[in-house]
């Protein structure tokens, strides 16, 4: 049985917003091949109005009582009022056990719900203040790309909103899905929910572009590389290189080394018969003990948890190509 993905279309939504989820969890193949994910957009009506056009929609709010997960997209309005029919369905989604996620501005309608009340939550930072005076008993952060406090995440703006996305394929069927899934939106696996918001994105073929040391990087994670070492395969100095990497991908070079290597780990532990010891070498940790720790704080769970949920029989075919018919 498919895991039913509900994506709200409200009057006035961002149609980039409602496109992403309907993007991303359209094509993510399941174990057998087939689609895991079925995707059912349903409106507060039939016909929505976004501002460049109008949506006919197939469902309506009843259709999110049975949703296995409920993405709400953000509103050109944050302001607007929601309406009691849309508060009491997504209350109902939420009571039913859906897992419910918002982009953007869609924050303040879960806000409108009180789902988010006592809970660490993110938005757009150019909304982030108006809904930390509007909802005084959330928690505001206007840094993070997206905070995920298990059955409820938010996320930042609409690219925020796709590594958000790739992070639900990534918690359900693990890092070669969501890498599956990536590669098909044409976007980078390497944001995660604690990188800031402030980044200056530059143009790719520049000078200036950090592309080509991020790809030697990934193909060295298994080695001790220093900053001063990837400061000079970039042609910069320290200084530079640190600041210029914090600008274009909002953490520091080390951090986003670190990261790489866990994923690296992750798709050893999904597809791999080696032990975690080895795993944990093959993956740059020179200590298992220091491995083990890592993983746990960046993916929530242990090496030997996270093989277990995500073993190579439960692993999607996801290298099989695309087929636009079945996924």
């Amino acid at each position: 049985m498919a895991h039913v993905v509900g994506v709200l279309a409200l009057h006035g939504v961002v149609p980039v917003d409602l496109s992403i989820p309907c993007a991303v969890f359209d094509r993510v193949p399941g174990a057998n091949g087939a689609p895991f994910y079925e995707v059912r957009v349903c409106g507060e009506a039939p016909e929505v109005r976004a501002r460049p056009f109008g949506l006919r929609v197939p469902y309506g709010l009843d259709a999110l009582v049975s949703v296995d997960t409920l993405v709400v997209p953000g509103i050109e309005d944050p302001t607007t009022p929601v309406a009691p029919v849309v508060v009491t369905a997504i209350r109902q989604a939420w009571a039913a056990g859906a897992r419910i996620a918002s982009i953007c501005s869609g924050a303040f309608v879960l806000a409108a719900t009180g789902l988010l009340d006592g809970r660490r939550a993110t938005t757009h930072w150019l909304a982030a203040g108006d809904l930390a005076g509007r909802y005084p008993a959330i928690d505001v952060d206007p840094n993070a790309l997206f905070v995920d406090e298990g059955r409820i995440i938010t996320s930042a703006g609409a690219s925020a909103g796709l590594d958000m996305c790739l992070h639900l394929v990534r918690r359900d069927l693990g890092q070669a899905a969501a890498a599956h899934a990536a590669r098909l939106a044409v976007a980078p696996l390497d944001r995660d929910g604690g990188q800031t918001q402030f980044i200056r994105h530059e143009p790719p073929r520049t000078s200036a572009s950090l592309a080509p040391v991020l790809e030697w990087m990934l193909k060295n994670v298994a080695r001790p590389l220093s900053v001063a070492a990837m400061a000079t395969h970039a042609g910069m100095s320290e200084r530079t290189f640190a600041r210029r990497f914090q600008e274009q991908t909002g953490t520091t070079p080390m951090r986003w080394f670190l990261s790489a290597r866990i994923r690296r780990s992750q798709e050893l532990l999904e597809s791999d018969g080696a032990s975690v010891d080895q795993v944990a070498l093959a993956s740059g940790f020179a200590s298992p003990v220091t491995f083990r720790s890592s993983f746990r704080k960046l993916t929530g769970i242990s090496p030997t948890a996270y093989r277990a949920r995500f073993n190579a029989e439960r692993r999607p075919a996801h290298d099989k190509p695309f087929d636009a018919k079945n996924g």
